[in-house]
């Protein structure tokens, strides 16, 4: 086994489980967090950008997405790392449902560190600045603390596990230079109260779009959905409020107001809410041609993880999308650990490149956009999971995971307003859950 200096960035649940497996496999470990506190994207705050589109790059970042209403959309037996379970607690400041509030997930993270020691490692309030190879393999890491002086250090491998729910993604939409109200992505959506009597198209049908319906329309005038998919419009129409509109995409934007469906309805409205996702940005890393974000695909990465050109001393934690989040990061985690040790090896640049080819030729085949490259549903989720457990020689994804994941997923398909509260454990899964 080798020990390596491992820069991770970012202190959310994927900094936190890499930093654990990193320092169990005997690396040197330095986490660089720009927050005060570690959780990454499960840290609430009331504040949001000045710019609420995100398209100035020059504007002070929050990190944060979260709204002050969210729970988890999946249950905590699926969200809890695997050998330290998401259990309940029946401490009176504690959130014990089994679809729990954001404050509960940061609690556990925070019971995470804690557990394992990993305060010691993180560096609070300290920007990555730029990250790059350097000679023989190396990485040269520039970071800020607290605004003082830039550090420039050398790392034999970093990880980076930024998230991907800051950067916002927004619809291309005609006439909306000349269109006079007010727009704001749900990046920057906190508290419904700003929305009170207006008029307002919200773009997107996916989860967060349906949380910011549920939030909104108790207090909106009128709540328009543009939904691209007929699968996205039937999720929404299932909430059923009396104020709230469907429509096909937008067709165009006017100056006076209106706003012009692909159905040649339209409406005059006061706000357009963008509920449309998110971009992979890393503004800190500088790979050349190595690596770049291509339509929103990160690559080339084998496996969604490693660079073949840059592998392994440059790698990725937490890209894929639509996953049980926690469990793939400590599998992704496991895996770096031991290849960064020696106790693995990756095929050649050559056969990982192929490999990623392979899968682009499937996706293309199968007519997936590229901007879904990282979209893993279905079983292929399962597969990337277990491909990784084998690679770590770790059990593979339990059943009643299995049962669970597509029972909750059927559920908030089915019943978008109850699916949190109404959907119980059988004694046996929850004996299995918190083992």
């Amino acid at each position: 086994m080798t020990s390596k200096k491992v820069a991770v960035v970012g202190c959310g649940a994927a900094g936190l489980v890499a930093a654990r497996e990193l320092r169990r496999e005997g690396h040197e470990v330095v986490v660089f967090e720009r927050g005060m506190q570690l959780g990454g994207t499960w840290v609430y705050t009331p504040e949001t950008e000045m710019d609420q589109l995100g398209l100035d790059s020059t504007r002070n970042i929050v990190h944060s997405s979260l709204y002050k209403s969210l729970r988890t959309n999946i249950p905590r037996e699926l969200l809890g790392f695997r050998d330290f379970p998401f259990v309940a607690s029946d401490l009176p400041d504690r959130d014990p449902r089994r679809y729990p509030k954001h404050e509960e997930v940061l609690q556990y993270l925070k019971d995470f560190a804690c557990e394992f020691r990993l305060n010691d490692l993180i560096r609070y309030q300290t920007e990555v600045l730029f990250v790059g190879p350097e000679i023989e393999g190396r990485w040269k890491v520039k970071s800020r603390r607290n605004r003082m002086d830039d550090l420039d250090e050398t790392f034999d491998a970093v990880v980076i596990c930024n998230g991907h729910y800051t950067q916002p993604r927004i619809a291309d939409i005609p006439g909306i230079e000349v269109w006079p109200g007010w727009q704001c992505h749900s990046h920057n959506y906190r508290t419904p109260d700003p929305y009170r009597d207006q008029v307002v198209v919200l773009v997107g049908g996916s989860i967060s779009a349906v949380d910011i319906c549920k939030d909104i329309t108790g207090v909106a005038k009128e709540v328009h959905v543009a939904c691209r998919s007929e699968r996205g419009r039937n999720f929404i129409k299932k909430l059923g409020f009396d104020n709230l509109f469907l429509h096909p995409m937008i067709d165009r934007v006017h100056e006076d107001g209106r706003v012009a469906f692909q159905d040649d309805t339209n409406v005059t409205a006061n706000v357009i809410l963008y509920c449309t996702g998110y971009k992979y940005h890393y503004p800190f890393l500088q790979t050349g041609a190595a690596v770049n974000v291509d339509d929103n695909r990160v690559g080339p990465l084998y496996k969604h993880v490693f660079p073949p050109t840059l592998a392994p001393g440059i790698s990725f934690i937490g890209i894929p999308s639509f996953v049980m989040p926690f469990i793939l990061f400590e599998l992704q985690s496991k895996w770096i650990a031991k290849v960064l040790s020696g106790r693995i090896s990756l095929p050649s640049e050559e056969q990982m490149m192929q490999d990623i080819e392979a899968l682009y030729s499937k996706l293309e085949a199968t007519n997936v956009p590229k901007r879904y490259t990282h979209k893993l549903n279905n079983n292929f989720e399962f597969e990337v999971e277990n491909w990784l457990a084998e690679q770590c020689g770790c059990a593979p994804i339990e059943k009643w995971r299995k049962d669970v994941f597509y029972a909750g997923h059927m559920n908030l398909i089915t019943r978008p307003n109850t699916y949190r509260d109404d959907q119980g454990l059988s004694e046996e899964r929850s004996q299995q859950a918190h083992q």
